[in-house]
């Protein structure tokens, strides 16, 4: 590089990358008065990352949301749900502190933070991640943000433009840094180098300053690096797998991370989803969407064969469905459904894809839940290539069979299959006996899940059709290994010692000690991670130069 020749930025800490933790530290370091450069490789347009698409959800405890909904939570029962869930192996040091950490403190400085910047959260707390065996959340915890991801990093990003030390931020827009700059003699880093590709033709960049936070995101916007790092719990990669994250997030900062010493550890361990379907609109390769899929659906194999014994149901244990899906034949699944089943239940995650939640409709959000979304049905069945609609099990069988262009499918046992759940039901309650059925039992059980969960209802019923079936397969999301952080978000070297002058947040960093959630997430650990991280690492750096 040309150092005589780049342009020159100096700030008291560089953030690298727009996402909600590069831009909840810079907030976080505008309150303490300390002057910030914040580079991304995107426009401006994608300023705010991958939580511009989020649904918005979060893990919080001792909300009022929680208490009005009559739930008594603890941090010592999160902790124990936690833990228990994330399976933890003796290395994990750094992600069980930050576990730790997490439950003790997202109540303060997640919540009530996010509530002073004047976010709210949608009334009904929703209970995911409940576990097979009730190994998972206790109680509910999940809260959607009014607004949905957009609404909390739109809102954060405006408090970032209109702040009182406004004049001591930087934004940097099409930076993509290539290197970090760091001293030979120390150790300590000092900064990046990179290349700005806004003009004609790209011009060479450097930034210093005494501190840098890494918020680049994951790896699994890059599928060449999902395969690379695949854990064989989930069976061979999946040559079907398919993309809902940005391809910018290719991991391109972890092994420069590694490169000046840093560990990077876990990148195996992912938040991938089952319920992936090929977006009508695909914006990169392998584009998909991840189905929040209805738990009245009967999930079958590509035989069309049950998925047995133990029947899958979405909301108990997604990394439990991504290990029976990625080991299924053809590594994909069938989901068959009635129209009312679909209407009432099918909901695909993302801001755009909740338009009410999104845009703070209330009434219209209840109206639609009451009666059902038959505009999304109706949406996916004529926009979506893997969806497939017909009147009979024959017909849609036939429809399924063009669509896979395999030979897998059985139509007897399909409709064997489904003709004997169907038939369970009408048999009465007392006679039941489907663990299926013994979920949908329990989701009713609480209000927030009987308002979205039909009431028992078959597969064939022509008062409840046409029929449905949905291809899913395995869908790439979130990377739950990274950058090894202690509790002030500084990276650590070989030998567990923080580098000078480096430090990680958000999903960079594993959203906490390179693995906060272990092997399994308690669901909605993300965007709160970002929140918490990012004020850690710009709390530990207001610190360190006070003590100086």
């Amino acid at each position: 590089m040309n150092s005589s020749a780049a342009k020159s930025y100096q700030a008291d800490t560089l953030i690298i990358g727009g996402g909600l933790a590069g831009i909840v530290s810079a907030l976080e370091l505008l309150d303490l008065g300390k002057s910030v450069i914040l580079i991304d490789a995107g426009p401006e347009s994608k300023f705010g990352g991958q939580a511009n698409d989020a649904f918005g959800g979060m893990l919080l405890i001792n909300t009022k949301e929680q208490k009005k909904n009559g739930i008594e939570d603890s941090p010592e029962l999160l902790l124990a749900d936690w833990v228990r869930a994330a399976e933890f192996n003796s290395e994990d040091v750094w992600g069980q502190r930050w576990a730790k950490e997490y439950a003790y403190s997202c109540k303060t400085d997640v919540y009530d933070w996010l509530q002073q910047h004047g976010i709210r959260f949608f009334p009904a707390v929703q209970w995911v991640e409940r576990g097979n065996t009730g190994n998972g959340n206790a109680l509910p915890r999940y809260h959607i943000a009014w607004g949905c991801g957009r609404g909390v990093v739109q809102t954060l990003i405006a408090k970032l433009r209109s702040h009182k030390h406004g004049n001591k931020l930087q934004i940097c827009y099409q930076h993509r840094v290539n290197s970090l700059i760091r001293d030979p003699q120390t150790g300590t880093i000092q900064g990046c180098v990179g290349t700005i590709n806004a003009g004609a033709a790209p011009v060479d960049f450097e930034v210093f300053a005494p501190a840098t936070i890494v918020c680049s995101g994951g790896i699994n916007g890059n599928i060449d690096r999902v395969r690379e790092h695949w854990d064989s719990v989930y069976g061979p990669f999946p040559e079907n797998i398919l993309n809902g994250v940005s391809p910018a997030a290719d991991g391109a900062l972890h092994d420069e991370v590694q490169n000046v010493g840093g560990q990077v550890v876990n990148l195996g361990q992912m938040w991938n989803y089952a319920a992936g379907i090929a977006h009508p609109k695909p914006q990169f390769s392998r584009h998909g969407l991840s189905l929040i899929p209805p738990r009245s659906a009967l999930w079958l194999n590509a035989k069309g064969e049950r998925m047995g014994p133990a029947p899958m149901v979405t909301g108990f244990d997604t990394h439990d469905l991504c290990k029976r899906t990625g080991h299924a034949p053809g590594q994909y699944t069938w989901q068959i459904m009635n129209w009312k089943i679909a209407a009432k239940e099918m909901a695909v995650s993302g801001t755009d894809e909740n338009p009410f939640f999104r845009d703070k409709k209330f009434l219209k959000l209840i109206w639609q839940t009451l009666r059902g979304n038959h505009a999304l049905v109706d949406w996916m069945v004529k926009e979506c290539e893997d969806v497939v609609c017909a009147d009979t099990l024959p017909e849609l069988a036939e429809k399924m069979r063009a669509l896979a262009n395999d030979d897998y499918l059985d139509t007897e046992k399909m409709v064997h299959d489904i003709t004997n759940y169907d038939n369970g039901i009408r048999r009465g309650q007392s006679l039941w006996n489907d663990d299926q059925l013994r979920k949908i039992q329990q989701l009713r059980q609480w209000r927030s899940d009987k308002l979205r969960t039909c009431k028992f209802q078959p597969i064939v019923d022509k008062k409840a059709g046409p029929l449905i079936a949905i291809r899913e397969r395995i869908i790439s999301r979130k990377s739950m290994g990274g950058m090894l952080t202690n509790l002030d978000s500084a990276v650590l070297d070989l030998q567990g010692n923080p580098i000078p002058g480096l430090y990680a947040a958000g999903e960079a960093a594993g959203f906490g000690g390179g693995g906060i959630s272990g092997i399994r997430s308690l669901e909605g650990t993300f965007l709160s991670n970002c929140i918490l991280n990012g004020r850690r690492a710009a709390q530990a750096i207001a610190r360190k130069e006070e003590i100086k």
